[in-house]
């Protein structure tokens, strides 16, 4: 049995931060009911079409749902969401700020009716403080909270090429939410949680915001080099691939030059004896490496490395990442069920010894409203007039 089975999440969710916090609950084996707007869904569905004509973001963050249709601000879905809530173990929901308050959805009145029910609000900024209601997309987080100040070259500050803050939230979320089932098996009692997208990435800016706050100064922007370690970052090869490579220590030092540079008088170099005369003389560094590298094709170089024992990974592309030969070799690819079909999925990354994640389909938008409904009490001509209504 896995973890979460028989536990019943209800999510009023769109985007990214609240559905990978679901999804993640739901591989586990939980229940989780997608409440979404008639017709359209969630409007994650509609940021692309790649994946067989559905939305990347949405078949990767959805799958191992149930799609129930709702508009919220016709008067009957109150009633029916009532009803689910009910019913729920946990209620999650990433609705712009104030949406909550006006549904009557807010934390405080939802554990006041029910004292077993965790709450979870994922907002941009929190509930209090001047930005509580600016909207808060990924880019403007990761503007906010100066991860965009340290990503990029020294003349191009670059976002980071991922929902960086949105994933932060949801991983919280998810881990917030796991905490506190386990707490509620020990008193009975549900909880409140609060995650903003501000608060998530802020906690993983820790280190360079400890850097500039103390030191004076903010880390360097290297681009994929490491700020404060030489060799440490990318290098191209001469069959116009790339390689990142990472010195840790001077007897790496000593091998790389010895055994890949295969210039062993660069290791008592007064430019580079040490890392901080490395990082102080980084491009004439650097220049030695290209030299070097660019002759050689990147296997060439890997197996120089593997050999000299100096930590390296190739600079894939994103296919070369889908068909990398480490998920093949170690069978992390499953195939899910979807509106339009099987489409490769990942495990998530932790594996348990006895029992496998749930791997369930895509929803198609509402698939599942009318056997809610039914479970929930409602007669076949009822779904039919709430239909008719556009409750659904």
């Amino acid at each position: 049995m896995l973890p979460l089975a028989g536990i019943t999440v209800v999510a009023l969710e769109q985007a990214v931060a609240a559905p990978f916090a679901t999804r993640q609950l739901a591989d586990l084996g939980a229940r989780v009911i997608k409440v979404e707007r008639p017709g359209t869904g969630d409007f994650a569905r509609r940021y692309d079409s790649t994946v067989k004509g559905l939305s990347s973001h949405f078949v990767w963050l959805n799958r191992s749902k149930e799609s129930l249709t709702l508009d919220l601000k016709h008067p009957e879905a109150a009633a029916i969401l009532s009803k689910l809530i009910d019913q729920a173990d946990v209620f999650v929901q990433n609705l712009a700020p104030g949406a909550a308050a006006r549904l009557n959805l807010e934390a405080k009145t939802l554990t006041a009716r029910h004292p077993r029910l965790i709450v979870c609000a994922i907002s941009g900024y929190g509930s209090s403080g001047p930005y509580r209601d600016r909207r808060a997309y990924d880019l403007l987080v990761q503007c906010e909270t100066g991860l965009v100040s340290t990503t990029g070259t020294e003349d191009t500050p670059s976002k980071a090429g991922i929902s960086a803050a949105d994933i932060a939230a949801g991983m919280y979320a998810y881990s917030g939410i796991l905490t506190a089932l386990y707490r509620r098996e020990r008193t009975g009692r549900g909880a409140a949680l609060e995650v903003s997208l501000f608060d998530a990435l802020g906690e993983w800016m820790g280190y360079p915001a400890y850097f500039t706050a103390y030191g004076g100064t903010a880390p360097a922007r290297t681009g994929a080099s490491h700020a404060t370690i030489a060799p440490y970052g990318p290098f191209a090869t001469g069959d116009g691939k790339g390689v990142n490579l990472g010195i840790q220590n001077e007897r790496e030092w000593t091998r790389f030059c010895e055994s890949v540079l295969q210039q062993p008088a660069l290791v008592t170099d007064s430019r580079f004896c040490n890392v901080t005369n490395r990082v102080a003389h980084r491009a004439a560094l650097d220049a030695a490496i290209r030299e070097v590298f660019g002759k050689l094709t990147r296997a060439e170089i890997v197996a120089r490395l593997d050999r000299a024992q100096i930590a390296n990974a190739s600079q894939n592309t994103m296919q070369e990442f889908w068909d990398h030969p480490q998920l093949a070799a170690r069978d992390r690819w499953r195939n899910v069920g979807s509106p339009v079909g099987p489409i490769r999925a990942l495990l998530p990354p932790v594996l348990m010894n006895d029992a496998e994640s749930r791997m369930d389909p895509i929803p198609d938008v509402g698939e599942h409203t009318e056997g809610i409904l039914k479970a929930l009490g409602y007669t076949a001509a009822q779904i039919t007039e709430l239909r008719a209504e556009a409750v659904i």
